[in-house]
């Protein structure tokens, strides 16, 4: 994922936390916040220690990005997303945590009706 797409700053954390609004399901919260002189989405990620180590940390957050970059096409453009993970998601591997953000993105209508679960 490109950085441009990427939310880097506390600053955008924390609007997107105070002004958006919130989905979840046991694996994902998802903050959207829409921003209308925006054309691309950015996506912000937040895995705690408390879930693991940097090793678990690091390849949770790889499968949240790729799983992004597979779904892009189907998003909703103009908004910034904070994806926070939840402690089931150590235990998972890509193509679960990819069908749990896909079901936590369609529950936030983000996602356009015509996604397959690949």
């Amino acid at each position: 994922m490109k950085k441009e797409l990427r939310i880097k700053r506390n600053k955008d954390f924390q609007t997107v936390f105070q002004k958006g609004r919130s989905f979840a399901n046991r694996q994902f919260v998802v903050y959207a916040l829409p921003k209308e002189e925006q054309e691309y989405f950015r996506i912000g990620l937040s895995v705690s220690k408390k879930i693991g180590n940097a090793v678990t940390r690091n390849r949770i957050k790889r499968y949240i990005r790729q799983s992004i970059l597979e779904l892009k096409d189907q998003m909703a453009l103009g908004n910034d997303y904070v994806i926070i993970a939840r402690k089931p998601v150590a235990d998972m591997d890509f193509s679960t945590v990819k069908s749990s953000l896909t079901h936590v993105l369609k529950v936030g209508k983000v996602l356009n009706k015509n996604v397959k679960n690949q």
